[in-house]
């Protein structure tokens, strides 16, 4: 069976980006229950540092990752103009050839992590430490369900009063993931402005 495409590092580390939907990073982790895995996936814009697109399922197929793009594609409403990049590790479910093709179908570049280097995405890696310390240590499931149930804030930590949305905040200069996306439209725009009109 041939190889699975590898796409080149084109974040190379720059996780500080000037807007919205320029470059998103995605990972998964997993949570043990009595009832088998629960495997969560994220796709994060580095923009706000906020999680734009998640899934939740019981196995690491291919539509983990594919829903959880669509899911952030759909709620940012990103232009194929904006050479968004998105990137990953190395992993079979994101250098598959359906992942990709759904990344060429909105114009998306891949970019992947250099091969056993996590700090190439060490912000999506940090949101799930940070999850795993704060949410799920100690924890322990009987079933699936109540894994969801648990993991459910990860998609709007900016409105709940965690610890994690606490340290984004402060990265993203005291605005909250929710609240950075709007301030940077309502920045001026014009000859002088440092930023363009985002489109999200």
């Amino acid at each position: 069976m041939p190889a699975l495409p590898i796409a080149p590092n084109l974040l190379n580390r720059n996780f500080t980006v000037a807007a919205p939907n320029l470059a998103w990073s995605g990972d998964i982790t997993y949570i043990p229950t009595e009832e088998g895995w629960l495997f969560l996936a994220v796709v994060i814009d580095l923009f706000s540092r906020k999680v734009v697109g998640w899934s939740m399922q019981p196995d690491m197929r291919r539509n983990l990752v594919i829903d959880t793009l669509e899911m952030a594609w759909f709620q940012r409403r990103a232009e194929s103009t904006t050479k968004l990049i998105f990137h990953s590790d190395r992993g079979g479910q994101y250098a598959s050839h359906e992942f990709r093709a759904v990344l060429e179908q909105h114009g998306i570049r891949a970019s992947m992590s250099r091969k056993g280097n996590c700090w190439d995405n060490a912000p999506t890696e940090t949101l799930f430490g940070s999850m795993k310390v704060e949410r799920l240590h100690g924890q322990r499931f009987s079933t699936i369900r109540q894994a969801k149930d648990r993991c459910l804030p990860v998609r709007d930590a900016s409105e709940r009063s965690l610890p994690v949305a606490a340290r984004i905040r402060e990265a993203a200069k005291n605005l909250s993931p929710g609240q950075t996306p709007r301030s940077y439209l309502q920045m001026p725009t014009g000859p002088y402005s440092p930023f363009p009109v985002a489109s999200f």
